[in-house]
């Protein structure tokens, strides 16, 4: 306190004028600093004041015999215990609608949740406060008790005998603001997403109207083809002509510096980013001309999916939203039944998709060498690799700004506010997705957590190129080279296990938070799946003579494949808990199960091109999967939208049963098919038929 002052006399003590107005400037600058920290600190005291006026309206009346309706309500709306706590139904939600509902006489009311932890129990409270009360304010009315009726706490503590612990710790609090407060990059993602989908269907309607245009220049020719054939030729020549982008003066002959602003560039950029495009083929059961000769990858890419749409339905409601927790862990830890939900080695599906991912990679490049006489260029690789960008970029970004759009807008359950959070990490972090390195964030930096996958395919599409160029090089080194891949990431995958004690699988991705940060998405961990699609697609797009020759060598393939699926599920049963001390076994299984698991799938695609698959090869190829598989990329991006809306939406906690999980998965599925569907032609689809023909 003495320091302003006797920098004051210091300057006072100055000889002439100038110290003299130094003085003079510091004591006025001294009198406004002190009058606004007594203004902001009456001005937090008159809210503080404000806060506890209000509550002690809401409790007078409360405390009264016939209460008034907005006091009840505000009561009725604080979480109260219920049963099943000993399954995990700690949470006490209370009803954020009805307190929304109820208007004070001098106040408004907001929905706010305290985070208690009584002893091993981590819970949370939903109560109802005068919107006049701040967090902090909450916090201090929590810890000071105040909120009482009839001397007895609307906070009453878990009893001991569920507990062992009578006395508890508050964590955290948070309110939910009333009124959607939307900042600069909420509406820039709007915004965002709207150019997105207005670009295709404003292309849409402009190629519909110059078809029609077309349509009417051509028809009064058609009676001029029974009298004279030279107009008819004239006619069909001209609409030809118009039908490709206009006339001469259209087509860019205009001079060089007006072709790329001419009509025919116009119209055929508008043409591709059309419906009348886009939609083409996108239902068709006919294969596409890359996967011609790899029918049976349809069925297992959505198989695939479907497995991990199931996955994310049992797993996102388990992270805080089931009333009986417990019960649900016990009953997937136990059974291979489950293994379809979120039991056992449920996440191998991901491994599919980089198996198949690698496979594609490989004969895409393999193919475009080809094309260009055998010869693999940096321009080459460079067209490869942009090519990949166009095709999961403007989909990938465009579900970020849907997730932060819906994020911000949609007035959440109790069970909101992991939500939040990531809103927050994707305003934070949304340049790692942009740049394509999500997956070397920390997990809780992550922005929308399910689209890891994308960074990590596309940084082990990266390495194609390298490995193809070393593979035309020197068959002996390439041999080297991916022994020495594969080798590392096993040990990688197996040394981090052992030293972190991690699971070998988690019900629950809140069981091991090392597992998903040191092991789950990172490159060097899950690029062994990659590797051996890479190896296949080399050896299906290279291959001359049929490998297997003999009917035996198809049977003993066979039961091989089924022998290591039936291995790699049940032995993941035997090895559920986490160990506490470095374990051999959860580290071998660990380091292997994901490249055996790889080396099953290209065996079946294998088996199934060389005409040994049988009715397997016969189910993968069914046609219904192909329309299906053309929409899975919006598939896979969008279902958890899907899943975070509803859970998030809840106000009541969702009870775990067979039945209801199965309705909650198909519920999703339709809607997720649905959306799909839309967003394949609508921003998917038109970016990857956008070829300018004025470059």
């Amino acid at each position: 306190m003495r320091c302003p002052f006797l920098l004051f006399k210091h300057l006072m003590d100055g000889r002439g004028r100038v110290g003299t107005e130094m003085a003079l400037g510091w004591l006025v600058f001294l009198l406004l600093v002190g009058n606004s920290v007594v203004l902001g600190n009456s001005l937090n005291y008159s809210i503080l004041q404000r806060c506890m006026k209000d509550i002690d309206t809401f409790l007078w009346e409360l405390n009264q015999d016939k209460p008034k309706e907005y006091a009840a309500l505000m009561y009725d709306s604080f979480g109260k215990m219920g049963s099943s706590v000993k399954d995990g139904n700690v949470n006490q939600p209370g009803s954020p609608q009805q307190c929304r509902s109820a208007i004070g006489p001098s106040f408004s009311t907001q929905y706010c949740q305290v985070f208690l932890k009584q002893g091993a129990a981590q819970y949370f409270v939903g109560i109802c406060v005068p919107d006049s009360c701040g967090v902090d304010d909450v916090k201090q009315l929590v810890q000071c008790d105040r909120l009482q009726l009839n001397q007895k706490s609307l906070l009453s503590p878990l009893p001991p005998i569920l507990t062992n612990q009578s006395s508890r710790e508050l964590i955290m609090t948070h309110c939910m603001a009333d009124a959607v407060a939307l900042d600069a990059s909420d509406i820039a993602c709007m915004c965002v997403c709207c150019v997105m989908l207005a670009i295709p269907l404003v292309a849409t309607l402009f190629t519909a109207l110059r078809r029609s245009e077309l349509s009417s220049k051509v028809n009064p020719t058609i009676e001029l083809s029974h009298s004279n054939s030279y107009g008819t030729l004239k006619t069909n020549d001209l609409s030809s002509k118009e039908m490709n982008g206009g006339t001469l003066e259209e087509n860019g002959r205009i001079g060089p510096a007006g072709q790329c602003l001419s009509l025919s560039c116009v119209t055929s950029c508008f043409q591709a980013l059309s419906l009348q495009t886009t939609s083409m083929g996108v239902l068709s059961t006919a294969s596409s001309s890359r996967c011609e000769n790899y029918t049976s990858l349809n069925g297992i890419r959505v198989l695939s999916l479907l497995w991990i749409i199931c996955g994310h339905s049992a797993q996102f409601p388990v992270i805080n939203n089931l009333d009986n927790y417990k019960t649900w862990r016990k009953a997937v830890e136990s059974s291979p039944l489950y293994v379809l939900t979120i039991s056992g080695p449920i996440f191998l599906a991901v491994d599919t998709f980089l198996l198949l991912g690698g496979l594609l990679s490989a004969r895409s490049l393999l193919s475009s060498i080809d094309k260009a006489e055998d010869n693999l260029s940096l321009g080459l690789v460079a067209n490869y690799l942009f090519k990949r960008i166009k095709r999961i970029q403007p989909l990938h970004l465009f579900t970020l700004c849907l997730t932060i759009s819906i994020i911000s807008l949609v007035r959440w359950g109790p069970y909101w506010f992991p939500f939040v959070e990531m809103l927050m990490d994707c305003k934070a972090y949304w340049w790692a997705n942009l740049l394509l390195v999500s997956n070397l964030l920390p997990v809780h930096e992550i922005c929308i957590p399910w689209t890891w996958y994308l960074s990590l395919d596309f940084q082990c599409y990266a390495t194609t190129p390298l490995l193809v160029y070393i593979y035309r090089l020197k068959r002996s080194v390439f041999a080297v080279v991916v022994g020495g891949l594969l080798v590392s990431t096993t040990v990688a995958s197996a040394a981090i296990t052992a030293r972190l004690h991690l699971p070998v699988f988690q019900p629950s991705t809140i069981t091991s938070d090392n597992y998903v940060l040191h092991y789950y998405v990172k490159p060097y961990t899950r690029y062994g799946p990659f590797l051996i699609g890479i190896l296949t697609g080399i050896y299906l797009t290279r291959k001359k003579d049929q490998l297997l020759k003999e009917r035996w060598q198809a049977a003993l393939g066979w039961f091989c494949c089924f022998s290591l699926t039936v291995l790699l599920i049940g032995l993941a049963y035997f090895l559920k808990e986490t160990p506490p001390y470095p374990s051999v076994a959860h580290a071998l299984y660990q380091g292997l199960h994901r490249p055996v698991w790889a080396l099953t799938v290209s065996w079946i695609i294998l088996a199934c091109e060389e005409g040994c698959g049988g009715f397997i090869k016969t189910f993968l190829s069914f046609g219904f999967w192909v329309p299906l598989s053309n929409i899975s990329f919006a598939c896979y991006l969008i279902h958890p939208i899907f899943i975070i809306l509803y859970n998030g939406m809840q106000e009541t906690p969702i009870h775990y049963t067979d039945i209801n999980f199965m309705y909650l998965f198909l519920g999703h599925l339709v809607l997720t098919l649905a959306v799909g569907c839309v967003l394949t032609m609508l921003v998917e689809k038109p970016y990857l038929f956008l070829k300018p023909k004025c470059i």
